[in-house]
């Protein structure tokens, strides 16, 4: 039997697009002689759909959109099809009025629904809010081959994999334990980095325990913040890769099962990413690109200053829209240097994309002139600074409205971490594209980006970062310097290390402390900041619950040598990171 894998990349809410990306699948699989076609987690609809799924008139739809669709199908092919299905006995038990499932199309009907069992709550996934779970293994026969169904996490519970179970049933050895031939798993599961390979891993682990062929087919594109990498695969009983899809891109493979050994046979396997930096760049690539695209966006703004960061996101806007619906404006104030405007212009030249120059030293005095009586008698500092960048994000909005381009923003995660950026300024957007890039991997990804050449002028890598705000400033004046800043975080925000944890790893207990506390009061920032594309697993979006009003900062009881007030909240802003006033 051969098996087609769709991978797909729908448009959340788009029944009519999506059905037709299914049915263009359909035909494709037909044509190379497919018996089965396999398409992700919710297909039908674009995961997450969130709460979408709250209107009735939009579950009814998809209702009507499958049946259509069974109907529509080409004949002699079995679809398995991501939809949700109503939940009729909620009224009565109580339970959530809808089921998270796979309907089985064949001959024109809906034969099968099969529901998932398992529903995530963490990080960005909130199933239960929506979804019952489903109560009992699923399988169905086609061609006598009996094959299992399962739906994204369903797979994830293996406790000889984990050490632990987060659930109390593993529905992958619930099938084992029926017996069946093979077994799918449909799923939308969201990137992170290196997270394809920990999913052929963790599947490589569930073959082998359970000597059972596995094929994995997953969502790919941008929908909101979430990223999806794709790389649908397919392994058989001994754990070997024998089907891969390409990753961050549309594809549609084929796999075969071996009826007489009862097992997967090789076929085509595309290439894993080599690099790290490659494989995050393909992923911001395909999150602006789509995010634009969805959002109907056809062209993209972005302040240039000729630093890192914002050369990084206009590389990959660039890549995303194309080199001619890019605009990069320049906005220098009497503070500029040279070598910003210089190597902005060198980037736009390097990339071909439009540049167009805005000095915003007038404007400022206007600002100064109107503010100068009621700001009389005061010094010089955070909030006259930070009119520059205010500035510039309201010519941007400007431009952005007038010719309805898409702006982005450029800070990077360790930026959002900290505070150091500027409500109503360097914040201003439809799109973080780089918020959850620390600023040592935006080193990284722009060497990596000129291994061929380049493309990011040189003195931008060199040079020391600083928002120009006043005469002589640098990004070290008011942080630690990034490589230990970024250690920092990482050990914080990721492995949720205590300060005496993060101490003992080598870093200054003062520096710690202040890195904390900035954390914690930026809190109100990261609230109103355009949504950041995610790259890692703990990002400053969906998955990021914290509370703005709070007064924990986790250092008041790090050591007992000494004790650490605790911080009052300023709801103030700037491109200041220190602790007196922001």
């Amino acid at each position: 039997m051969k098996i087609a894998i769709a991978q797909l990349n729908p448009t959340i809410g788009d029944l009519p697009g999506n059905t037709q990306q299914i049915l263009e699948a359909a035909q494709q699989a037909v044509a190379v002689g497919a018996r089965l076609l396999l398409t992700p987690e919710l297909s039908l609809c674009g995961y997450p759909p969130r709460d979408l799924l709250l209107n009735p008139s939009f579950v009814t739809a998809m209702g009507t959109t499958l049946q259509k669709l069974a109907r529509d199908l080409p004949p002699n092919l079995a679809v398995l099809v991501g939809t949700v299905e109503e939940n009729f006995k909620a009224n009565i038990t109580g339970g959530k009025s809808l089921f998270n499932s796979i309907a089985l199309l064949e001959d024109g009907q809906v034969k099968q629904v099969f529901y998932k069992r398992l529903l995530p709550t963490y990080d960005v996934f909130d199933e239960q809010r929506y979804f019952e779970p489903g109560l009992q293994a699923n399988y169905f026969t086609l061609d006598n081959i009996d094959i299992g169904v399962t739906i994204c996490e369903d797979l994830w519970n293996d406790e000889e994999f984990w050490g632990k179970r987060s659930y109390t049933i593993n529905p992958i050895a619930d099938l084992a334990i029926l017996g069946v031939d093979l077994i799918v798993n449909l799923s939308a599961s969201p990137y992170t980095v290196g997270k394809h390979n920990f999913r052929e891993v963790m599947l490589r682990h569930s073959a082998v325990r359970f000597q059972q062929p596995m094929i994995y087919a997953n969502q790919v594109g941008g929908n909101d913040d979430l990223i999806f990498d794709g790389h649908s695969f397919a392994m058989n009983r001994q754990g070997e890769i024998v089907c891969r899809a390409r990753g961050f891109d549309t594809d549609l493979v084929i796999v075969e099962f071996d009826e007489e050994q009862h097992d997967l046979q090789l076929n085509t396997v595309a290439p894993a990413y080599e690099f790290e930096d490659e494989e995050i760049w393909q992923a911001l690539v395909l999150g602006v690109r789509d995010y634009a695209r969805k959002c109907r966006f056809s062209k993209i703004v972005l302040g240039l200053s000729g630093g890192i960061d914002s050369s990084l996101v206009a590389a990959i806007a660039a890549a995303a829209l194309g080199k001619e619906n890019v605009l990069g404006v320049l906005m220098p104030s009497p503070y500029s240097s040279e070598h910003s405007i210089s190597d902005a212009l060198a980037l736009g030249e390097n990339l071909g994309i439009k540049t167009t120059l805005l000095a915003i030293k007038e404007p400022m005095q206007s600002f100064d002139q109107t503010l100068a009586e009621l700001f009389a008698g005061t010094e010089f500092g955070i909030a006259e600074e930070n009119l520059q960048s205010r500035i510039r994000g309201n010519l941007l909005m400007a431009i952005a409205n007038k010719f309805g381009y898409l702006l982005v923003s450029t800070g990077n995660k360790s930026e959002m971490a900290v505070g150091y950026c500027t409500l109503y300024g360097d914040m201003n957007g439809g799109l973080a594209v780089i918020a959850d890039v620390p600023k040592t991997r935006v080193y990284s990804l722009c060497h990596w980006l000129n291994r061929h050449g380049e493309i990011i002028p040189q003195n931008v890598l060199i040079k020391a970062p600083s928002a120009e705000l006043k005469p002589g400033q640098v990004d070290q004046d008011s942080l630690p310097p990034y490589e230990i800043l970024d250690d920092i975080l990482q050990r914080l925000i990721h492995n949720h290390q205590s300060a005496a944890q993060i101490v003992t790893a080598g870093h200054e207990p003062v520096i710690v402390d202040r890195v904390i506390q900035m954390v914690a009061r930026a809190e109100f920032k990261r609230r109103q900041a355009p949504p950041g594309l995610k790259i890692t697993d703990r990002a400053f979006g969906t998955g990021w619950r914290m509370p703005i009003a709070s007064n924990w900062v986790g250092v008041k009881n790090a050591y007992q040598a000494k004790t650490i007030p605790t911080p009052t909240l300023v709801c103030g802003d700037g491109k200041d990171a220190n602790l007196q006033s922001k």
